[in-house]
């Protein structure tokens, strides 16, 4: 296990709650790959950027902030592959994270490809 390799995902992960947290959508769409598949549980399922930002984008828009993940664990893969899980709240809501799974680009910079959460209380 290398946790240098851990460190860099925890690093990607906090900046981009930082950025939700900002209401920065442009940079929450832009940390998925092209290819990064988001399953947002009971919304539904979105396969590529542009429905990725038609989901995120009108979330962030509704007020969306205050988010924190609690209780984070982290798998290592290999070196440029890690998965991610937390429990997470916000102001609106609260819900868990199956899978984040973050993978390092040939540019060296860690991005989403897979996501699975489900919100399982909205307030």
């Amino acid at each position: 296990m290398n946790h240098n390799v851990l460190t860099e995902v925890l690093v990607a992960s906090k900046q981009w709650v930082k950025h939700f947290n900002k209401g920065d959508v442009d940079y929450c769409v832009s940390a998925y790959l092209p290819e990064a598949e988001l399953i947002a549980k009971p919304m539904g399922t979105f396969d590529n950027h542009e429905s990725i930002d038609h989901f995120w984008r009108p979330f962030l828009q509704s007020g969306a902030t205050s988010l924190e993940y609690h209780q984070i664990w982290l798998k290592q893969i290999d070196d440029t592959k890690v998965q991610l899980g937390a429990n997470w709240t916000m102001n609106m809501g609260k819900g868990c994270i199956s899978l984040e799974e973050w993978v390092k680009t040939d540019a060296g910079i860690w991005k989403l490809f897979k996501d699975q959460f489900e919100i399982t209380d909205q307030y």
